[in-house]
């Protein structure tokens, strides 16, 4: 006999649904992540910090420990099962990695997969989870960065092989002090500075006040500069951010590297001068860091390479933007600095780092001299461009760029071609057309401190 079902009421039924979307709502970042997939896995590694990135299908949770003796770190990632695509993570590993070893990983408890990462020095690891953006989806971040940050000014010197050991020390204990004295009549004393010598950054207002006669663009600086001057070099992108993309595959970020490196090698043998590069491989640096590196080295200059891309391939030519203090001198360069701006997200910040907040101050400190200096350097550098290839516009343009706000550095955002399109993708895959505009960036950058003199820094400057 079948028996009839007695129907629920209403308001019952009601009831039971509303306990079971509580039911849901209770449950943790560990059910949640149960039957996450794994779509990447990728190893980003780097002088100044390595970073691990795993990509999955849906948000993870994990946990992490340093285990000592030997040292690494340890990882379990709830929700997971241990599969192929998360073992690819042992082989992706360089020997060359600083902070790396190697990576073990199996299946530590039921749904729970436990990574070791052996470690090579003292690490303090940042572990943080990104949106999906761009193209990405979920991604679970760890990024070890050392237990002591290296002396960005020494290592700017040990780099070049020429000094010895005792001249570096002591460009490291004199950071602030007249650097690399050139002998000349004149010449203020290391531990004195000339009688009404400013204080103010090579190229500000100030500093171009005081030439009474600006020298001739082609004469040499090396004999009227009486320190090290130094300029930082910004490849842009690097690492999870890949910028712009050309037709047949070609990334912003390798081929703005390829630019820097040659413009490094450049700069270092024009007599007292040295580039700083932010990133000197292929690994991410957050906006905010790439201001911080040029001011931990006081540098004279800060040149942000970039290749530009529009929605269609029409578009073509170089540009050169300076920092505005109020609205952007056009729509397009608006929209130029909300692409750059955004880079932060495509490449993965950890939002909750101490020095975030005192970061994003330090960014909103620009100056009107700044911004004047800037523009100066850039016409200079935008003139030698021109004589390379088109320009997409005849003058410095300005807009809010984050990357150019250090408040006491000229700073300029070199857009060096539209990687979007094909003819001018195929220039910048060309290493002569890239020699061609390292030959004008080092000539617009020469002649920008031909007619800016370096001045002599003071302590606390």
């Amino acid at each position: 006999m079948v028996r009839p079902i007695p129907s629920t009421p209403l308001p019952a039924r009601r009831r039971a649904l509303g306990r079971m979307g509580m039911l849901v709502l209770s449950l943790g970042a560990t059910e949640l992540a149960r039957g996450a997939a794994i779509v990447a896995v990728r190893v980003w590694p780097a002088a100044d910090y390595t970073r691990v990135t795993i990509e999955s299908d849906s948000a993870l949770s994990a946990r992490h420990f340093i285990a000592e003796n030997p040292a690494r770190l340890v990882i379990d990632v709830d929700g997971l099962d241990l599969s192929a695509e998360l073992r690819e993570l042992v082989g992706k590993v360089r020997a060359d990695d600083p902070f790396i070893a190697g990576v073990r990983i199996g299946q530590y408890q039921p749904r729970v997969v436990r990574m070791v990462i052996d470690l090579k020095q003292s690490t303090k690891p940042q572990l943080f989870s990104l949106l999906p953006v761009a193209a990405y989806r979920h991604r679970m971040v760890f990024d070890l960065y050392p237990t002591e940050e290296r002396d960005p000014l020494l290592a700017l010197i040990q780099g070049r092989d020429q000094p010895s050991q005792q001249a570096a020390q002591a460009v490291r204990d004199a950071l602030g002090e007249f650097i690399g004295q050139v002998d000349r009549p004149g010449a203020a004393a290391p531990d004195k500075p000339a009688s009404g010598s400013a204080t103010a950054k090579p190229g500000t207002a100030a500093a171009s006040a005081s030439a009474a006669t600006p020298p001739e663009p082609g004469a040499s600086s090396a004999g009227r500069v009486n320190r090290l001057v130094i300029v930082a070099l910004d490849p842009g992108h690097g690492g999870e951010d890949p910028g712009a993309v050309g037709p047949s595959g070609l990334r912003e970020k390798d081929v703005v590297l390829a630019v820097a490196l040659q413009l490094r090698d450049r700069l270092n043998d024009v007599p007292g001068m040295r580039a700083m590069l932010t990133r000197d491989a292929d690994f991410f640096v957050p906006l905010q860091d790439r201001v911080r590196k040029a001011r931990r080295v006081q540098a004279d200059l800060f040149v942000s390479i970039h290749a530009d891309a529009f929605f269609t391939p029409e578009a073509r030519g170089a540009s050169v933007f300076a920092l505005s203090s109020g609205a952007a001198s056009s729509a397009t360069a608006r929209w130029m600095a909300n692409r750059e701006n955004a880079a932060d997200l495509v490449g993965g910040i950890n939002v909750k780092a101490k020095d975030a907040e005192v970061m994003h101050a330090l960014l909103d400190m620009s100056t009107t001299a700044q911004i004047k200096d800037s523009l100066r350097l850039g016409s200079e550098v935008l003139g030698q461009i021109g004589r390379v290839g088109k320009l997409h516009k005849a003058s410095v343009e300005q807009a809010g760029f984050a990357v150019l706000k250090a408040p006491d550095i000229p700073s300029i955002l070199v857009e060096t071609a539209f990687i979007s399109n094909p003819e001018e993708e195929a220039k910048l895959r060309d290493e002569r057309y890239q020699a061609q505009l390292v030959d004008a960036l080092t000539v617009g950058i020469k002649r920008y401190f031909a007619r800016n003199p370096a001045l002599a820094r003071t302590r606390g400057t």
